[in-house]
């Protein structure tokens, strides 16, 4: 068959990214394609307007990801991606904004904006790359660091507990919270398109590999190893307390979706104050 002068193959996900703006600057063997797919993959199936979709990322690996998005975004400063995507939505509701960045730059820096938000059930998804480390600038310790693991500023061994992500986000009031790794990329997909279409925070956390900083610190191996890793050692756990759904290096890694509520949300809230 002739196929010369024929239009080159399209990837059904090409109309959402920038791909004059390809190849990326990811390490080898970061999730963190992984998680651009499967948010992708689940936008693309959610039926929402891509023209009504705003991302919103912060400052770190993660927040590279706007970049890379043929959607309208903003690449925040650091640790204030929600305040910026609270005000996107309170300016206008008919958006779907969605928060794209790391756990350093959100329950760090960012920690206050991020239970402020939760409490006040914000219309807003989060999406939260966690690979257990700041991977931009040098692999240092962060909130989210396992008891025990080695960064480049605890290279004895992590001594704080970390946040546990999904109780923290249940605990201070979102109404969808559920955890996934980069092994469970079809259920990361699956809870995209839930929380996307939930009114409220809503919160997923993606635990991504970083085998730069994070995977050579603590001896865990490439990208592929670390994919293994995960696989090998999460356990789902659906509809629990997420008081219970630890992450440890050495043990189990508990993955699912931990909380589907309904409650009040802004800015519904707003608007009916507007009306009194």
């Amino acid at each position: 068959m002739n196929t010369a002068g024929a239009e080159p193959e399209k990837h059904p996900l090409d109309d959402y990214l920038r791909v004059d703006r390809l190849p990326h600057i990811w390490c080898p063997g970061c999730g963190l394609g992984l998680v651009l797919n499967a948010f992708l993959r689940g936008l693309h199936k959610s039926g929402l307007d891509a023209d009504k979709v705003v991302i919103v990322s912060g400052i770190g690996c993660t927040g590279r990801a706007a970049g890379y998005l043929k959607l309208d975004s903003f690449h925040t400063t650091h640790g204030r991606a929600i305040p910026f995507a609270t005000g996107l939505k309170l300016a206008n509701p008919k958006l779907k904004v969605v928060v794209f960045s790391g756990d350093g730059d959100l329950v760090a820096i960012g920690g206050n904006h991020f239970i402020h938000a939760a409490r006040r059930n914000i219309d807003v998804t989060v999406l939260m790359v966690n690979n257990f480390i700041y991977g931009m600038t040098g692999g240092q310790l962060a909130p989210t660091t396992p008891l025990a693991a080695r960064t480049t500023t605890s290279p004895q061994g992590n001594i704080e507990e970390s946040f546990n992500i999904p109780y923290l986000a249940a605990s201070s009031g979102a109404v969808y919270v559920a955890r996934w790794t980069v092994a469970h990329i079809n259920r990361m997909e699956k809870a995209v398109i839930e929380a996307m279409h939930k009114k409220g925070f809503s919160v997923i956390e993606a635990i991504s590999s970083c085998p730069t900083y994070y995977g050579r610190m603590n001896r865990l191996g490439s990208g592929l190893e670390l994919i293994k890793y995960f696989r090998d050692n999460s356990v789902i756990k659906q509809g629990i307390n997420p008081l219970h759904a630890g992450v440890g290096i050495d043990g189990q890694i508990v993955v699912g979706k931990f909380v589907d509520i309904e409650r009040p949300y802004m800015p519904a809230l707003q608007e009916e104050g507007d009306r009194k």
